[in-house]
């Protein structure tokens, strides 16, 4: 059957007019990560865990389920710009980090990285940040490769509600004063 073109080429999407609605055409506004960094509401901001120094936060537009961005409290663009204690932090909360995605998704591996610059890809230039993404082999799949579209399989709500207790304990483990 010759399908109508109209039909096989939408991709109904109704969820993405939040990020329209709340990111297009805002982006001089300020840093979302230090607006998150000042809120009071970490369930809304999507802040999981916050530390002395820095904090880490699901990304609200993630690669995949469990997309984590580790940021200090501090405007800085990059990682030459931290001061010692924010550096050491940011780095045990990577390692918390990895340890909860572990534990509650079982991923096969991770990509983790810092853009720093426009021209790097950072989507946040003046706010340095550490990207940790779960991945598991095939979690590019057909929809992926052909359709140029990537589902995740769970809301933002259930995966703070998941990892929020394991980063808490991985976060103490590994000595993290956590900011209730």
């Amino acid at each position: 059957m010759d399908w109508p073109k109209s039909w096989y080429e939408i991709l109904w999407a109704p969820w993405r007019m939040a990020y329209i609605a709340t990111v297009a055409g805002k982006q001089n506004s300020g840093c979302f990560l230090c607006e998150a960094a000042k809120g009071s509401d970490d369930r809304a901001s999507l802040v999981v865990l916050r530390g002395g120094h820095s904090f880490v936060i699901l990304n609200r537009y993630p690669y995949n389920t469990g997309h984590l961005m580790i940021a200090p409290y501090r405007h800085v663009a990059s990682p030459e710009d931290l001061r010692d204690d924010e550096m050491r932090e940011i780095g045990l909360l990577l390692k918390a980090s990895l340890e909860a995605l572990r534990a509650v998704y079982r991923p096969e591996g991770f990509n983790i990285g810092i853009n720093v610059g426009d021209v790097a890809g950072a989507g946040v230039p003046g706010h340095m940040h550490v990207h940790v993404v779960p991945r598991w082999k095939g979690d590019s799949n057909f929809i992926t490769v052909i359709g140029g579209t990537k589902v995740i399989s769970q809301t933002l709500e259930e995966t703070y509600d998941k990892l929020r207790p394991e980063l808490e304990k991985a976060a103490r483990k590994y000595g993290v004063t956590v900011k209730d």
